[in-house]
């Protein structure tokens, strides 16, 4: 019974007295009140001294069909192939492929997260900016500065076609022109993508007609070299049966196959040896064989055509602007009611453990 006692009576005095307490820390106010008031002072000239921060925001989407319209020039069947509907059907799998919004959307999205337009506007706008002594600083360091103040984000789920691009500086003109230029360099950049592929695609095609071509006027003039050694040969045979003039028999020629045979076959030499020689002279004669090339017209109209294509329209747009960068007003960094409420806060929190220090020394004296 005397330990439980003993045990209650140091249990008691261990307990802390909140009215005493309360009464330790009213004497300690002046204690408090300096500390909440140094803390509101710094905090307050904090916020008065640091260099505001000011942001812009703007917000591209994919281009409209009409934005891209010139660079679908020329790339559809119906454009290319204006012969027979044979033919086009034949060549279907040659038509190229039109591009679409997404198709060129996703050339600009793709240039304007890329790190090399970064480090370009790094290298020619961030850097030129700094004071000399900014500039002195680590350039990893900077790097990672500059990185800070631009963000390109898709904010919304719901669209994430749309992107936006942010940009924090501590003046408002330039965190609004480092917007805009981003965006322009990453429209340049992608429209010069989009010239080398409609470029490369065409000279392509190009390419591919201009060998067809070539191949048609060379299998054409093998064909009248062909034509000719026929010729001269049937030329021997009527020459040697002494037949000069064409010798047709009714009912012999009436079909196409003993047609055949008499123009182009075995049966040539019953031409007659002045009919022959007569084709012979035109044959070697002939300068071009263009006009005895069926396919030859169309395809040097389709090259014609793709060589009038412009691969650098000017009425072209890889993006749509939804919302432009504006010059800000109001700083977004410092916070100065926040500041200045945090330092009061922390101040008197600091006050309050100075005086509870000063107590529990003047107790354990």
């Amino acid at each position: 019974m005397q330990e439980t006692g003993s045990y209650a009576a140091r249990s008691r005095e261990d307990e802390i007295d909140l009215v005493e307490l309360a009464k330790a820390l009213w004497s300690q106010k002046l204690i408090i009140l300096a500390a909440t008031i140094a803390g509101a002072a710094i905090a307050l000239a904090y916020a008065l001294l640091s260099a505001p921060i000011y942001t812009t925001k703007a917000t591209v989407l994919p281009p409209l069909l009409s934005d891209i319209a010139a660079y679908n020039a020329g790339r559809t069947e119906s454009s290319l192939y204006t012969s027979s509907s044979d033919e086009k059907d034949n060549r279907s799998d040659q038509a190229l492929k039109l591009f679409t919004t997404e198709d060129v959307y996703a050339v600009f999205t793709r240039n304007l997260r890329s790190q090399s337009l970064r480090r370009d506007l790094f290298n020619e706008v961030y850097l030129p900016s700094l004071s000399e002594a900014e500039h002195a600083g680590p350039r990893d360091r900077l790097w990672g500065n500059f990185n800070e103040l631009v963000t390109i984000t898709a904010p919304d789920k719901q669209r994430p076609e749309l992107f936006e691009v942010s940009v924090d500086q501590h003046t408002p003109e330039l965190a609004a022109g480092w917007t805009n230029e981003l965006i322009n360099r990453a429209a340049a950049a992608s429209e010069r993508d989009m010239q080398r592929n409609v470029a490369s695609e065409l000279n392509t095609r190009i390419h591919s007609i201009e060998r067809r071509i070539a191949s048609l006027r060379s299998t054409a003039q093998q064909r009248r070299e062909d034509r000719i050694a026929t010729l001269k040969e049937a030329l021997v045979v009527a020459q040697e049966v002494g037949m000069n003039s064409p010798q047709v028999i009714a009912g012999r020629t009436s079909s196409s196959e003993q047609l055949s045979k008499f123009i182009d076959g075995s049966l040539t030499y019953m031409r007659g040896a002045k009919a022959i020689e007569a084709e012979m002279k035109v044959l070697e004669a002939r300068q071009s064989d263009d006009p005895f090339i069926p396919e030859l017209r169309s395809l040097q109209e389709q090259l014609s055509f793709l060589k009038t294509i412009d691969v650098r329209p000017d009425n072209v747009s890889v993006f749509t602007l939804d919302s432009a960068a504006e010059v800000p007003e109001t700083p977004i960094k410092p916070k100065k009611t926040l500041i200045v409420a945090l330092g009061l806060v922390l101040g008197g929190m600091i006050g309050v453990f100075i005086a509870l220090v000063r107590v529990m020394m003047r107790r354990g004296k």
